[in-house]
């Protein structure tokens, strides 16, 4: 892609990369100059802001440079290895290209703009002109033009029109040099004038910049450090970071707390004019449109917008003066008529262009697919004047475009995927038109879906009932989705309730089994087991369950047929075609959005069903060349072609389930829809109700495999068979009928139905007992680490589990207290969830922030006062979901009265100011001031029950995290909350002014790069292997790749930029790795969420990087930051959170803050014991981090005592013949050494000439080291057990120790008489003052919480060995200061064995595996124990 050069142009100095590349900036080979890829030195200061502006332009299409700065790092820091090639262990800068393409040439091209200005691009004769023109709409130089024609002019003096859609090379050739490009001002016409005024409006605000905490901070420690150059360093300060985990209600406001930054206005308002339209006779004569323009100057002015530019007319009054003003003011573009009209324009644009490049280039970026804040700013910030937004807002309505211009959706997207796919420049092009159609289709159908929902677009069915009402806007067809897991759920409540008996007990009995029954397992929910129908149900209620069941239009059909939708996506399979296809969750109710299968609503003959039924089997049609697309199909998805009876008993040779419909368009073009079953049925799951319980596609795809290696290995007779060796032909040879366990009638051999449905069994059983024990396992070594209920669904997806199967993974998770509270908080979030969807659908339109506000405080257990009498309601509204969905509050359920209604809603919006539209009507209630606390859990646990099969405990409400919940509530359901500390203690947490924002959820089928995620699995495997240059050169040409088809806002590019930034830190480049980890983060933020915990790793490997280049405080700063995203989204009880509090406190050793150290290690270890259990690898890593730390203060023994316990995990857990159990073992025999030689000096411990001076010497020692003599008072004053305590001896050895052990000093128990006789006088002068005396004979007063710690050592570990001298200190820490040098240009692991144990008792301090955010610094995406190779240190997430 094109991008600006090295070369100067007019004392500017831009930047060039070419988008393959990542340069990695240091020294060059031999004279250690820098090179030339960014600012020269001696640059001009009156344009550095210019050039600031061009790199960020550049950076925004070039991302793969690394011209930004990020503040903080500079080209000194960068340190590019010369023996790169030499040393596999380095990475190549200069081999950045791409691995199959070849090498790609960047070749100058000189840039003339419109009114002279003068870009320098390096382009590629692949580069399109849309490529081109991108650029050009980012430079600084020429960010305001838009409507202008590019001449090509070529070496040899012929000139070029540059259409948009060609390629450069297809148009000349550019490899010759010597090309100019010319922009020449083309004629505006109605489109292009309107997308010229908004492209202005766009540049004028500041409004969308997103600012990066992490942007913020370097740039802060940046300015402080300029202003403390010649000052002395000041100390690291502490993090507050074991403070504020356990309430994280009082650090919301943090989270969203932002950089403030003045607001810049360049002009007053901008917009269109009443004169507008144009009149006829004006509009013959080139005028296109009228602009009122108010600057900040106070001057109005009236502007004609003209087919050839912009002028001033002389209009003043209320009629048009068409003439233009005196003096003649009149301009091109719009932003070159307000400088004339206005200095203060000049100025004020002049700050923006400025604002916008101070920060990262990725800040400015638009996101086509933005996530939904659900925390915002407290207090909400005023609302102003801004008439580009209302016109935007009003003129625009509900996704459709310009009047007159609507979209083609289906034509779009179906014309590129019929684009070239023949090389990976044609796949690119064809994805990158895919994935725009797809992001414009989905934010379409978002905001028509508000408009259904809003009643504001008419149903084109309005005769029908409103549940089965549709709507087509915007060539999109809309229709409801009924909520059939909650409807169901009711048929079965009311069918228990009848055939109950009176006593309640034996009625919830009924119920349970009941819903037992219904889904196929017995009561007992940790063993689920077939059952062939409900048989305990009357008929009356079988009825009723058949009706919900056939019902097709429920949540989980929808979600199903995206799925399907999804798969044959990714198959691509030339000539079928599905269509757009995106849900909307939003006020309660579900929307599905497609475009529209062309002439399906015209009545076309041509239009006809040719595959499937659309009468659920009774007549299924079939055709043979469609048959073929679908078969082809069939095999990529592992669909078996079986045979089928329709109603008449006629055979049908099918490969897909019977209800897909196969029809072909006016278009002539195959489509296929309605895949709600392309996989088969969860034979786990095959009672009423769960018709739509299918298993996911990853699970049938590592069941095939599974299948296939199981069908290699008995043919070869071979143990064990490579998963690279297995057959593609045997892999895709099993297949699964889609139809069994179906009402559908399966014809053919009925052994090959009987062999079809063991097949469907094998795989459900393959999920219970392979699948879901291995999740378990993973979630307990930490290979699978979630940490909200984002993380964990996704991680439960990914290895094929439904999420119906929570329960059974809470049950399987109990000895993890940190995967059983997740658990429950995403089975009572979900339930939730339709709750209070239920309540939404059946509320009033302006009653809904109270509604939500009531809800979130029953949810919280907060009856509202008085509203808890209203009489005998035993289900809360949510649960009837058979009510309309068409009309917002028309339902039965929103015209219910209460008592007391009018107190409750004061008291719940009790900041609401009354109008004189607002009726203080006692007699017709909210509907939602029924719903009470008992109500809500009612229904939750019900619910639970029902879907998950699990029972909350008792304590549930008071036991789910209440900040983690609500976050996960809000975030399902599209709610933003104000940002500010919540009361739960208080009646009323919750107010209906905390109700900022209700948005909309969507779910879509925006489909991924296959090229580019295949780049990144080559990439991670090489990464494995320790090949950073082939790994460097495949996550490269992958971030390219989807750097050309997304941009940059997208969470794979994030992806890739951790990736970039593990393999520059592997290869000693810490600056690359912080740039490419800015990157990521800012892409995370944008794209997750600020609390996302993704967003929090990205900070906490920040933090490890600005560490590797000495920048602590800065280092502290971040990891801050990541605690408290770790404790907003899962809280402080987290493995993840030990181990970021390990890295603060290898970060505080390293600057010799020992006290601080101890007190993090101290949490750690705890929290580790407590979650994951004394024997677990990562309490291991706790151990021998403490180790390091009390070897770096010189207690030697403690260092033994930790380090034995590290090691005897390692033995019990890897076995003796591990690498990291022989690392361990020599790590304890370098303590035991130490040890061992201060043991002359513990000879004359017995000797009776020793008095109580000597101790008295010790405790002076003390008092000159207060480094140890805090690190002894923190740890003493920590309080609390430790499970993993030293045992009783260990601890009287402690004490000995510490009582004197050195040197001369006696213990306690060799004191000869005339100590004793001291120790008496002692006493009674301290008695006499009344001082309290330890049973050692020294006063609390003389040396506190001392000798105190012979008590504590069985609880803390934090006992220490004082040195014997001042002179042994000095040496100690000589000794430590010169491994710390040694250390620093280090990348060793806490494994590695220490080769000199003086100079690398400390080595395991930086980058020890697996410490750090996530599985730290050491694990790759790779098995630790089948890995051959010795895994690289990593910063994984």
């Amino acid at each position: 892609m094109a991008g600006k050069t090295n070369k100067k142009v007019k004392g500017k100095s831009n930047v060039g990369t070419d988008d393959n590349e990542n340069h990695i900036e240091g020294p060059a080979e031999g004279n250690g100059s820098l090179e030339t890829e960014s600012l020269d030195a001696d640059a001009d200061a009156s344009n550095e802001n210019e050039v600031k502006e061009a790199e960020a332009s550049m950076e925004t299409q070039n991302s793969q440079g690394d011209a930004n700065k990020v503040s903080g790092v500079t080209e000194e820091n960068t340190a590019e290895n010369p023996d790169a090639v030499a040393n596999p262990d380095k990475v190549d800068p200069n081999k950045s290209e791409g691995h199959s393409e070849g090498q790609l040439q960047l070749y100058p091209m000189a840039v003339k703009g419109p009114s002279g200005e003068h870009v320098e691009l390096q382009v590629n004769p692949v580069d399109s002109v849309m490529d081109l023109r991108q650029f050009l709409l980012d430079a600084p130089e020429t960010c305001f033009y838009t409507c202008y024609d590019l001449i090509l002019q070529v070496k040899d003096g012929a000139k070029h029109h540059l259409a948009d859609f060609y390629e450069i090379g297809d148009v000349a050739d550019v490899t010759s040099g010597n090309c100019t490009l010319e922009m020449v001002n083309a004629v505006y016409d109605d489109r292009s004038v309107r997308t010229h005024v908004r492209r202005t409006r766009e540049l004028l605000s500041t409004s969308s910049i997103h600012s990066s905490f992490s942007t913020a901070l370097a740039m802060e420690n940046e300015a402080k450090n300029k202003a403390d150059s010649g000052s002395s360093k000041e100390e690291a300060p502490e993090l507050e970071g074991l403070g504020f985990m356990e309430d994280p209600a009082a650090q919301l406001e943090n989270l969203v707390a932002s950089p403030s930054l003045p607001e810049i206005t360049c002009v007053e308002s901008i917009g269109f004019s009443s004169f507008n339209p144009v009149p006829g006779f004006r509009r013959l004569q080139g005028d296109l449109m009228y602009l009122d323009i108010h600057t900040l100057e106070g001057k109005k002015f009236c502007v004609t917008a003209h087919t050839r530019g912009f002028f001033v007319n002389a209009s003043g009054g209320v009629i048009l003066d068409r003439r233009p003003a005196h003096p003649r003011r009149e301009s091109t573009t719009l932003v070159g008529l307000l400088r004339q009209l206005s200095e203060k324009f000049s100025k004020g644009f002049i700050e923006v262009l400025e604002r916008k490049a101070q920060g990262h280039p990725f800040e400015n970026v638009p996101s086509l697919l933005p996530c939904n804040p659900w925390l915002g700013p407290y207090p909400p910030p005023a609302h102003k004047r801004d008439v580009a937004r209302a016109e935007d807002a009003l003129t625009l309505p509900y996704g459709s475009e310009t009047v007159g211009m609507q979209r083609d959706w289906n034509e779009e997207l179906q014309s590129c995927r019929e684009f070239p796919r023949k090389t990976l420049q044609d796949r690119i092009m064809r994805d990158r038109a895919l994935y725009k159609v797809n992001c414009d289709f989905a934010d379409a159908a978002m905001k028509g879906a508000k408009g259904v929902i809003g009643r504001c677009i008419p149903p084109i069915n309005p005769t029908d009932p409103e549940r089965f009402h549709m709507y087509v806007h915007n060539n999109i067809f809309f229709s409801f989705a009924m909520d059939g897991d909650f409807t169901l759920m009711q048929q079965m409540h009311d069918q228990g309730s009848k055939d109950a008996s009176k006593a309640e007990e034996k009625d919830s009995s009924k119920i349970a089994d009941n819903l037992s029954k219904a889904i196929g397992v017995e009561p007992n929910v940790e063993q689920v087991q077939e059952s062939p129908s409900a048989g305990a149900l009357d008929s009356e209620g079988s009825a009723s369950l058949q009706g919900a069941d056939s019902e097709q239009a429920t949540y989980a059909s929808a979600n199903n047929d995206l799925k399907g939708t999804k798969a044959y996506n990714n198959a691509d399979v030339p000539g079928l075609y599905t269509l757009a296809m995106a849900i909307i969750d939003y006020r309660g109710h579900r929307i599905v959005a497609q475009s529209i299968i062309p002439g399906i609503l015209q009545g076309d003959k041509s239009e006809s069903l040719l595959y499937g039924s659309v009468d659920n089997g009774k007549k299924i049609f079939w055709n043979e060349k469609f048959h073929e697309k679908v078969l082809e199909a069939g095999k990529l998805l592992h669909i078996k072609e079986h045979e089928v009876l329709d109603g008449s008993g006629a055979m049908v040779k099918i490969a897909a389930p019977v209800e897909c419909k196969g029809i072909i368009g006016s278009d002539d073009r195959h489509y296929i829809l309605d895949l709600m079953r392309t996989t088969p049925r969860d034979a786990n799951y095959t009672g009423p109700g769960f018709r739509h319980s299918v298993l996911r596609p990853e699970l049938v795809a590592a069941y095939c495999q599974a299948e296939a290696l199981a069908k290699a290995k008995g043919k070869d007779g071979e143990d064990e068979v490579d998963d690279k060796s297995l057959n593609q032909v045997d892999l895709l040879s099993i297949k699964l009928n889609p139809n069994v366990f179906t009402e559908f009638k399966l014809a053919g051999d009925p052994e090959e139905i009987t062999a079809d449905e063991e097949r469907v069994r094998k795989a459900g059983k393959y999920l219970l007992d392979t699948v879901l024990p291995k999740f378990v396992q993973d979630l307990g070594s930490l290979e699978v680490s979630p940490m909200d209920g984002q993380t964990l669904t996704e991680a439960l997806h990914a290895h094929g589990i439904n999420m119906r199967y929570l329960g059974q993974v809470a049950n399987l998770s109990k000895h993890l207290p940190h995967i059983w509270d997740l658990c429950i908080v995403e089975v009572v979030t979900r339930t939730a969830k339709h709750v209070l969807k239920g309540i939404l659908r059946a509320t009033q339109d302006h009653d809904v922030g109270g509604a939500i506000a009531h809800f979130l405080n029953c949810y919280t257990g907060h009856d509202i006062p008085q509203s808890a009498s209203i009489g005998n309601i035993e289900k809360s509204p949510e649960v009837s979901t058979t009510q309309p969905h068409g009309k917002s509050g028309s339902s039965e359920k929103g015209k219910k009265k209460g008592k007391s209604g009018r107190k409750s809603a004061d008291s719940v919006g009790s900041d609401n100011n009354s109008t004189g539209l607002i009726k203080d009507d006692t007699t017709s209630p909210a509907s939602y001031l029924c719903v009470t606390s008992d109500l809500i859990w009612k229904d939750i646990r019900e619910a639970v029950k029902f879907k998950y099969q699990f029972d909350l405990p008792d304590d549930a409400l008071s036991k789910v995290k209440r900040i983690s919940s609500i976050r996960n509530l809000c975030q399902k359901v599209g709610i933003t909350l104000a940002a500010r500390k919540y009361d739960f203690e208080a009646q009323t947490p919750f107010k209906t002014s905390d109700i900022l924002d209700l948005h909309a959820v969507v779910k879509h089928s925006v489909p991924m790069c296959a090229d580019a995620r295949d780049l990144l699995e080559s990439g991670k495997l090489k990464l494995a292997q320790g090949k950073l240059p082939e790994a460097y050169e495949l996550f490269s040409e992958g971030f390219s790749v989807l750097q050309q088809v997304c941009g940059p806002m997208h969470r794979e590019v994030a992806n890739c930029c951790r990736y970039l930034a593990m393999v520059l830190y592997h290869a000693g480049d810490m600056a690359g790795a912080i740039m490419q980890q800015h990157k990521e983060l800012i892409i995370n933020e944008r794209c997750l969420g600020l609390d996302h915990p993704d967003t929090a790793h990205s900070y906490g490997n920040m933090a490890l990087f600005y560490h590797g280049l000495n920048q602590t405080e800065l280092a502290l700063r971040h990891m801050s930051r990541a605690l408290l995203l770790l404790n907003v989204s899962s809280g402080s009880d987290h493995p993840d959170v030990a181990a970021t509090f390990i890295n603060v406190a290898m970060m505080y050793q390293d600057i010799q803050r020992m006290n601080v150290a101890l007190r993090y290690l101290q949490e750690a270890l705890q929290k580790n014991l407590r979650l994951l259990g004394e024997e677990h690898i990562q309490t291991a890593v706790c151990y021998h981090a403490l180790a390091i730390v009390f070897n770096c203060i010189g207690a030697y023994k403690l260092s033994s005592q930790h380090e034995k316990s590290t090691y005897n995990i390692l033995a019990k857990q890897l076995g003796e013949e591990d690498t990291r159990t022989k690392d361990s073992a020599n790590w304890l025999k370098t303590f035991q050494q130490r040890e061992a030689q201060t043991l002359p000096f513990f000879q004359a411990k017995n000797s009776p000439a020793v008095s109580m001076a000597t101790a008295q010497k010790a405790a002076d020692v003390l008092k000159a080291r207060p480094d140890l003599l805090q690190a002894f008072q923190a740890a003493a004053a920590g309080g609390g057990s430790s499970r993993g305590a030293l045992n009783k001896a260990a601890a009287a050895a402690a004490a000995a120790a510490l009582i004197g052990e050195r040197e001369n000093l006696p213990r306690s128990r060799g004191l000869d008489e005339r100590g004793a006789r001291a120790k008496a006088d002692v006493r009674k002068r301290a008695a006499a003052k009344g001082v309290n005396i330890r049973s050692q004979g020294v006063p609390v007063q003389a040396l506190p919480e001392l000798l105190n710690l012979s008590s504590n050592a069985q609880r803390k570990k934090r006992v220490e060995e004082p040195s014997s001298s001042a002179s042994s200190a000095n040496k100690e820490k000589a000794e430590q200061n010169e491994h710390d040098k040694n250390v620093s240009q280090k990348d060793g692991t806490w494994t590695e064995s220490p080769a000199n144990p003086k100079k690398d008792a400390q080595s395991s301090t930086i980058g020890q595996t697996p410490l750090g955010l996530g599985t730290g610094l050491g694990a790759l995406e790779t098995k630790k124990a089948k890995q051959k190779e010795k895994p690289m240190k990593a910063v994984t997430s």
